[in-house]
């Protein structure tokens, strides 16, 4: 019998998951099915579901620091950008414009994270030189933090 240790090896995401997703990512992605078919629902007439009350439930479902940031984010969209609509995307809080989400709120719970995100897309007026963030960390609120995300808010909708 051979009492030899084998090398220890650093288990690896594919170790824990077979297709290489973890759980949080794959019900995200179910959540963004399920957007999909509600979508396309409203724009068929067969749904009545109002895509903002959506958001504020879902918001109103978050951990208490995760819904302080995000109920913070939708008042200042709502009076900065009002033109933005509101919108569930990948089963967080988005905003969007013309059916394209400019900007997206992703709770640390959602993921596990140490921090909640105010991620931007492509859609978003971002732009600064040849280089420019498009994703930035939340960990609490402060005046100017939320002057921050006002300002930020404002040029994203442009």
């Amino acid at each position: 019998m051979d009492t030899t240790q084998q090398p220890s090896r650093r288990p690896t995401a594919a170790d824990a998951e077979p297709d290489g997703f973890t759980a949080e990512e794959r019900a995200a992605m179910k959540e963004r099915a399920r957007e999909v078919r509600a979508d396309k629902r409203r724009r068929a007439g067969a749904s009545k579901a109002d895509p903002e009350a959506e958001v504020l439930a879902t918001i109103a479902g978050l951990p208490d620091a995760d819904r302080a940031l995000a109920e913070a984010i939708h008042t200042i969209v709502r009076a900065d950008a009002p033109d933005l609509a509101p919108r569930l995307w990948y089963g967080m809080p988005a905003y969007a414009r013309s059916g394209k989400v400019i900007f997206f709120f992703q709770p640390a719970s959602k993921f596990k994270a140490r921090y909640a995100t105010l991620g931007f897309n492509d859609e978003a007026r971002l732009d600064d030189g040849a280089m420019w963030p498009t994703a930035f960390a939340l960990t609490s609120l402060t005046a100017a933090v939320e002057d921050t995300i006002r300002e930020l808010v404002t040029r994203a909708a442009g």
